[in-house]
């Protein structure tokens, strides 16, 4: 619960994946942001439940973990997301580090690989010993969490509402988790080139409040 946290000191919060472009080009707004995060989680959110619990089955093998996300950097096609991804990761994995001194943990920090936020959150949920599912669900529900409060700064959604939002996506959220257990990072796949090519634009933005 706490390395779900959205208060955990790793910046999370300076990051809205792409939303804000969408909000400043009016395709996301109040109303259809329920749909819109489910979408997401239909599609992004499954990709990176299934690289969250290959995170966590490969942490022992520093080769393989590595590769695993060499492999997660080529899907992230947006320079922004995907540095965002690495720097909430490193730092992640950094800060459990701090607390843990798990051996695996340095090593996974001394690779010059980009360390991706869902590779690092299974590896710590395995390095801490939190069952699988659990921990692909911890993971989803930080992203969804992160999104939606995002989603609060860039739009009129009120906290009821945005609490609603959460709690009704739940059921979407745990189908999610049962998907991944099904798949591997060969046969995976997301297609959502509106939130890439958004994040793609963001950095041109007049005004920003996020970082990605």
């Amino acid at each position: 619960m706490q390395l779900a946290d959205s208060a955990l000191p790793i910046g999370s919060a300076a990051h809205s994946y792409g939303l804000e472009a969408l909000v400043a080009d009016d395709f996301l707004h109040a109303g259809c942001a329920p749909e819109f995060l489910r979408d997401y989680l239909k599609e992004a959110g499954l990709l990176e439940a299934v690289y969250c619990r290959a995170g966590y089955a490969n942490g022992s093998d520093t080769r393989r973990w590595v590769a695993l996300n060499r492999r997660l950097s080529a899907c992230k096609l947006a320079g922004e997301s995907r540095a965002a991804s690495a720097t909430l990761g490193r730092r992640l994995l950094r800060l459990l580090f701090e607390m843990e001194k798990d051996p695996l943990l340095d090593l996974a920090l001394q690779s010059e690989v980009d360390i991706h936020y869902c590779t690092a959150f299974g590896l710590a949920g395995s390095a801490i010993g939190v069952e699988e599912d659990l921990t692909v669900a911890a993971y989803l529900h930080q992203t969804l969490n992160g999104l939606i409060s995002a989603c609060q700064r860039l739009m009129p959604l009120g906290q009821s509402r945005a609490a609603a939002i959460l709690w009704d996506l739940k059921p979407a959220l745990i189908d999610i988790v049962r998907r991944s257990a099904a798949l591997t990072p060969d046969s995976v796949c997301a297609f959502t080139p509106m939130v890439e090519l958004a994040s793609m634009r963001h950095a041109t933005l007049a005004t920003r409040l996020f970082i990605s």
